[in-house]
């Protein structure tokens, strides 16, 4: 059960992921959680960085979608500056938003990698739909009250995956 939070690669951040690895591999989409991946939470809108690196991923040839927990009126501002599809309120680590990304796009699951900086949440419902899984730290120490329960959680399962050498918070790897 503990191979369920154990992301396929972990980095730094959205920034620090070798992305042509991905493309060469045979990733065509990539799906982005927004709160603590690409912007604090408190954010309203993407950053110029952000949209740097979201127009490149574009260039490269990658479908970029947001799926986020969020409601839609949190992420409409990062679809229209983005130019981006989006999945709100998607209740990861349920399947259902994942299900219908699938299906709509005609992705194959070795097609969609999944970014986000929760084990809980991210990860977790990636590896169950059976996409590559990236877990990024989180940018801000910031989080909403929900996000902070499950951050203890996280806590507990990166301790349990630290004592059977499954994962060590800060051993990045790709």
């Amino acid at each position: 059960m503990l191979e369920k939070f154990i992301p396929d690669i972990y980095q730094k951040s959205i920034y620090t992921i070798d992305y042509k690895k991905l493309k060469h591999s045979g990733i065509k989409c990539l799906l982005f959680d927004v709160d603590n991946t690409l912007v604090p939470y408190h954010v309203k809108k993407p950053t110029k960085k952000l949209r740097d690196l979201i127009e490149k991923l574009k260039e490269m040839g990658f479908t970029v979608i947001l799926l986020s927990n969020a409601c839609k009126q949190r992420i409409k501002p990062f679809k229209e500056k983005l130019e981006v599809d989006c999945a709100a309120f998607s209740l990861k680590p349920f399947l259902m938003k994942y299900k219908k990304i699938l299906k709509e796009y005609k992705f194959q699951e070795n097609e969609i990698a999944c970014i986000g900086d929760q084990l809980l949440t991210d990860i977790l419902g990636g590896n169950r739909i059976g996409i590559t899984t990236i877990l990024v730290n989180p940018i801000s120490i910031r989080d909403k009250f929900l996000t902070k329960i499950n951050r203890a959680i996280e806590g507990y399962i990166m301790k349990k995956a630290a004592n059977k050498k499954l994962f060590n918070k800060g051993n990045y790897y790709d």
